[in-house]
């Protein structure tokens, strides 16, 4: 549910803040004519995304969770010149499309586009000595956060930002619901980084564009 002020709010700090890009604005009508679903971040999510991989000084980036590409552009633009970003898609239709996104933003170079379950790819990035990566972006399927922010972990660093999207569900994490593995993920993922000592970690809600979500912020300590 979305709510018209929260639209017109959104609309007026795009317009100020993160002016129309040519890039972004086909990655998204592309995936919209490939029949992807319309659940990229909102622009200013998007920057967000992008400011915090420059403050960060990110120059390793995981994101879990590519579908058409949108969000990694953002990522992947934070990144120096020497700077890779590795991407994680279960779907070789969805993947595709990414790549041409990435391809024409010019940033194919810099961006690895993995495609298969994630926790099998994760499994594999492990093996191969991947990483430590400066910042990991988790926005997946849902029931597997708590097994997503696990493997952030594992392939992190001190100073490590783990950033998960779309954690407050409308406002149901709130309640327990066994009936919807969306919200015992993620509720099961709140859980773990509570009680993870080597996290320090908030969330915020938002509304918007998107509708009422939110994310979660999380920095490794250890």
């Amino acid at each position: 549910m979305t709510n018209p002020q929260w639209n017109d709010v959104d609309a007026y700090v795009t317009d100020l803040l993160v002016p129309a890009d040519d890039a972004l604005t086909a990655a998204l009508a592309d995936s919209a004519a490939a029949g992807l679903p319309e659940i990229a971040v909102a622009p200013n999510q998007g920057k967000l995304l992008n400011l915090l991989a420059q403050v960060q000084g990110a120059r390793r980036i995981l994101e879990i969770g590519t579908l058409g590409g949108y969000s990694t552009i953002w990522l992947a633009r934070a990144l120096p010149a020497d700077g890779r970003l590795t991407t994680l898609e279960y779907d070789p239709r969805h993947a595709e499309v990414a790549r041409g996104n990435l391809a024409r933003a010019g940033l194919a170079d810099r961006v690895e586009v993995r495609t298969g379950p994630a926790l099998d790819t994760l499994q594999l990035l492990e093996e191969e000595g991947a990483g430590p990566f400066d910042l990991v972006f988790v926005d997946a399927d849902k029931a597997n956060n708590p097994h997503y922010v696990t493997w952030a972990l594992k392939l992190s660093r001190p100073g490590t930002l783990i950033v998960v999207d779309n954690v407050v569900r409308g406002g149901r994490v709130a309640v327990e619901d066994p009936s919807d593995p969306a919200i015992t993920g993620t509720r099961a993922m709140f859980d773990l980084v509570a009680h993870e000592p080597r996290l320090d970690a908030t969330a915020l809600q938002t509304v918007g564009a998107k509708g009422h979500d939110g994310l979660l912020i999380a920095r490794v300590t250890a």
